[in-house]
């Protein structure tokens, strides 16, 4: 079934389904946009999306659908590998509107679901029950259980709790055309007359031409529906990846979940020996048995010593009992070495390695790109080893790369191999090596998928795993549920061919001329947009731990303010441009005026620039850089909006404001004048104007050199980087800073007078303004009497990523940029590596507040961590963003989603604190925050620290943290 094109075929497509559905029908370019890919190498280009509200306006978009001879792909969280969730007719969006838990009945332990539910809302829903949903993908923050029965999907704990298919009870599908079915255990539909003949008369080839194997996910499972199987039409629909009907409400089992868990971590020479090991732990009824190999531990992490590992996860009532199981296993296990880890936040960082592989295994440890299309093929565990051994030979045959890992206790491997899908020649060799290693998988007794479904990337190689005659039936059972063939066709049944439709061949050919030099991806633009493979760890309700990404995305929960939706859209408006210096290729894309699109541009406006993503992406999509580049194309020799005038160009204004600040601060107050300034400017009604200090930092320290210090003549000279923030608007925590410093025996410099960095021209896209002031530092700083190695201490941490990386990163041609980068330290990061012995003053009292989100991303916090600890200040600061995010939150129209991520945790965790609790925030923008909409005054760490020192000295003398450091 081929979907319609034409314009006016396309207008009434949509204004029939605008008629008929309660719920949204969309065929405008962002939403075609954001659905032509899901996490896949398959990209296919959609009429429009529809967002049902109810099972009514499921039945009604699919019998318009069926009138007008358009195709329908359901589609969950679009976190799909094989390609199955994207389509050229029309995709429902089970997302937005059925997410609804209709039931959760602790004693059947069932529950009834819509299948939008994400599988974290069934799962915490649950937990006070004692209970969970068994299968759990590392996607279960986002993916949905419609999405899941679709694909059978299995996760970690297959080895205890089995598939999707082994936990769904009944199951209601409205078919192409609007009709709706009840799928139970044990008795076929009457409703599809043609299915007990089907399998009546191939009995013989349903007995015997299915494998036995945990992880078969590959087919249609027909063998469900032998009679000595139940029947069971369940079964035989999980799987079906949305090519027999959509569920639009399920029933699952819920099992109990152990009180406590320990995790053994098993070291063995390399994943051969880790997968030959796997088999034999299975007796020990463990909930987990899962592995990888060292080339995907890009960190140290606390790993015992091995070349690969396997992570047993062990239950029990207690965690005394969960321990005793876990070290039963560590016994049996024949490993070189290994660990039992009990502590959860330490379990957490383990299962976190392994929950982003299928992000970082898209790159190779050298920056090469590598692919899905071989993700989850399956053998009998107890093939698992000599399997590997084949796969690494052929991998080595074709000239490729990949990073096995997965669940060895299945038999199920995921892997990322580095094709060339961008040249004819690397796409023939894609199909070669695919051909050769769905032989191997067959030769094992295997299946070639075992948890991700064939959609394109297998389903025309499934004639090699069962038979034309299987294969052929599995068309006959699609016919029988489909006559009309409008169900996510060219998937499964009659599919597409494996070297269709890939995603890359529509981008430029050529690098497309812009501002950043993209280090890590060798300068191509579009090779930074194609880091995004779809994961979609950007589409969580909450951050993890203490992440930050996305929080637009948490705000509004739209897919075009998620990360990901913004990759997308950057992909499209690639694929859809002609560039002076590359063209698209011939498919095109949805969006065709490049850098001018607004949808592009709306979609980024709302994009903090927090650099969550940088840092929290498994594969490090830095979209806070993508959007100033966008910016700098889309706003070139055009007319920009206010805000980029005013506080893109903040520091030229706060300097020539510097010498009438009593006055300005002055007319600030007045209400008329102010609400006047704020409308000029394109500053959000609801801000306050920040105050402009009476004295810069600047002219203090020197006016405070001018006096004297306490600091020794042989003390150390430090370099500390005057930022337009501290220097016009908090100085006071440069003066803090300077008395942390000399306390530790430093003398504090400064390059003559305030430097820029070029924040606020990057964040607002005036790329070519930013490099002349980034230069104009550079030079300054060459004339300071330093070396390029000695550090430099930056007390925004906004500033300091800012010069870590956009520096290098806008000028890759000036050494003295990449020199600079790598001196700057954070306040902390300086006295812990250059001023060991100094100690602190203890404070000892709680703190709560933020953690700056470009330092989370960028700097990282470990050595403000242990700062905070030697000072006894108690307390876990928020993740997340705060919200204002520099210009951001200041700019008319973005107060809604500024004032919705402080509420998220930031507001939350300060109305929680305790009497005497500190508020800190080492970021100004995360300060004026907390003061605007959180009423209370934050402080800098340095501040927290000057305040104690000079408590100290008030109680009589040098308290321990009032010297300077020993050496």
């Amino acid at each position: 079934m081929a979907a319609q094109q034409n314009p006016t075929e396309r207008a009434e497509l949509a204004q029939a389904l605008r008629a008929a559905v309660r719920g949204e029908a969309d065929f405008g370019t962002t939403a075609r946009a954001l659905t032509t890919m899901d996490a896949s190498n398959y990209r296919r280009v959609p009429l429009g999306v529809v967002s049902p509200r109810d099972a009514d306006d499921v039945a009604a978009a699919l019998a318009v659908c069926r009138t007008h001879g358009v195709p329908v792909v359901p589609r969950g969280g679009g976190t799909s590998i094989a390609g199955q969730a994207t389509g050229t007719g029309v995709v429902l969006d089970l997302t937005r509107h059925l997410r609804r838990i209709v039931e959760l009945d602790p004693a059947t332990r069932t529950a009834v679901v819509q299948p939008g539910v994400i599988l974290d809302d069934l799962r915490a829903a649950a937990a006070p029950h004692g209970l969970t949903f068994g299968p759990d993908p590392s996607t279960h923050s986002r993916c949905t259980l419609g999405g899941m029965i679709g694909n059978n999907s299995c996760g970690a704990h297959s080895v205890a709790w089995g598939t999707t298919a082994d936990n769904t009870h009944t199951l209601t599908v409205t078919r192409y055309g609007g009709d709706t079915l009840r799928l139970d255990r044990g008795t076929l539909p009457e409703a599809l007359p043609g299915l007990p003949e089907l399998i009546r008369t191939h009995l013989a080839p349903l007995r015997t031409g299915f494998p036995e194997l945990p992880r078969r996910i590959s087919g249609y499972a027909l063998d469900a529906l032998l009679p000595e199987r139940g029947p069971d039409p369940v079964r035989a629909f999980c799987g079906s990846e949305g090519t027999l009907g959509v569920v639009t409400e399920a029933t699952v089992r819920l099992v109990e979940a152990p009180a406590a868990r320990a995790l053994a971590v098993l070291g063995y020479a390399d994943e051969a020996a880790a997968a030959e090991a796997a088999p034999g732990l299975l007796p020990h009824h463990p909930l987990t048995v899962e592995g990888m190999a060292a080339d995907l531990v890009r960190e140290p992490a606390g790993l015992p010593r091995g070349g690969a590992w396997l992570f047993v996860e062990t239950g029990g009532a207690t965690p005394v009992e969960a321990r005793a199981h876990a070290e039963r296993v560590l016994r049996a296990a024949d490993a070189l070495d290994g660990t039992v880890v009990t502590d959860p936040a330490g379990q957490r960082a383990l299962w976190r390695i392994r929950e982003d592989a299928a992000g970082t295994a898209t790159r190779m440890p050298d920056g090469t790109e590598a692919w899905p299309g071989w993700e989850d093929c399956a053998v009998p565990p107890a093939r698992l080893g000599p399997y590997l051994r084949d796969f690494r030979a052929l991998l080595a045959e074709h000239g490729l790369r990949g990073s096995p890992y997965g669940h060895f206790g299945d038999g199920c491997i995921h892997v990322r191999i580095d094709f060339d899908l961008l040249s004819p020649p690397g796409v023939a060799r894609f199909r070669r090596f695919s051909e050769e290693l769905a032989d191997l998988v067959v030769a094992h007794g295997g299946s070639l998928s075992g948890e991700h479904g064939d959609g394109q990337a297998r389903a025309e190689l499934l004639p090699r795993m069962y038979g034309d005659e299987l294969v052929a039936l599995f068309s006959r059972f699609k016919d029988i549920w489909d006559p009309d063939g409008g169900m996510n066709p060219g998937v499964l049944a009659r599919p597409a061919r494996l070297d269709e439709n890939l995603r890359f061949e529509v981008l430029p050919r050529r690098p497309v001329d812009v501002a950043f030099g993209y280090p890590h991806d060798g300068g191509d633009f579009s090779a930074a947009v194609r880091r995004c493979v779809g994961v979609a760890k950007c589409r969580t309700a909450r951050p993890a731990g203490t992440g930050v990404m996305c929080p637009s995305f948490r705000a509004t929960g739209e897919e075009a303010h998620s990360t990901r939706g913004r990759a997308r859209l950057l992909h499209e408006m690639l694929a859809g441009e002609t560039f002076e210096e590359g063209e698209a290729g011939e498919a095109g894309g949805v969006i065709t005026d490049g850098w001018r699109s607004t949808e592009v541009r709306d979609a980024l406006d709302l994009c903090l620039s927090c650099k969550g993503c940088r840092s929290d992406c498994p594969v490090g999509v830095d979209m806070a850089t993508y959007k100033a580049e966008f910016l700098h194309h889309h706003y070139r020799r055009r007319l920009r909006p206010a805000a980029h005038y005013s506080m893109g160009r903040l520091p030229l204004w706060l300097r020539l404001a510097d010498p009438f600040a009593p006055v300005l601060n002055a007319l600030a107050r007045m209400r008329p004048l102010a609400a006047l300034a704020k409308r000029l400017a394109g500053i959000a009604p609801q801000r306050t104007i920040p105050v402009l200090a009476r004295q810069t930092f600047t002219r203090w320290l020197g006016r405070h050199r001018g006096k004297g210090t306490a600091v020794p003549s042989d003390g150390h000279v430090v370099t500390v980087w005057p930022d337009t923030f501290t220097n016009h608007l908090s100085p006071e925590v440069g003066r803090a800073a300077v008395r942390v410093l000399e306390s530790a025996g430093r003398r504090t410099l400064l390059p003559g007078r305030a430097v820029c960095c070029g924040l606020t021209y990057v964040s607002t896209g005036q790329l070519d303004r930013a490099r002349k002031v980034m230069r104009r530092a550079l030079d300054r700083m060459g004339r300071m009497d330093r070396s390029p190695d000695d550090p430099l201490v930056v007390l925004e941490p906004s500033c300091a990523a800012t010069l870590r990386t956009d520096l290098p990163e806008l000028i890759p041609d000036d050494p003295r940029a990449a020199e600079l980068a790598a001196s700057v330290r954070t306040l902390a990061q300086y006295l812990e590596e250059y001023a060991p012995d100094w100690q602190p003053p203890r404070l000892n009292r709680p703190v709560t507040g933020q953690t700056h989100c470009h330092q989370h991303a960028v700097l990282g916090d470990a050595a403000e961590r242990r700062l905070r600890e030697r000072a006894g200040l108690n307390g876990e600061l928020s993740g997340g963003c705060c919200g204002l995010a520099g210009n951001f939150g200041f700019e008319r129209g973005h107060w809604d989603v500024s004032a919705a991520c402080a509420e998220e945790s930031l507001l939350p965790s300060v109305r929680a604190s305790e009497p005497g609790t500190a508020f800190l925030a080492d970021g100004f923008s995360c300060r004026t925050q907390l003061e605007q909409l959180g009423g209370v005054r934050a402080r800098h760490l340095a501040e927290l620290l000057a305040e104690g020192l000079e408590e100290d000295l008030m109680e009589g003398g040098a308290g321990e943290g009032s010297g300077p450091a020993a050496g």
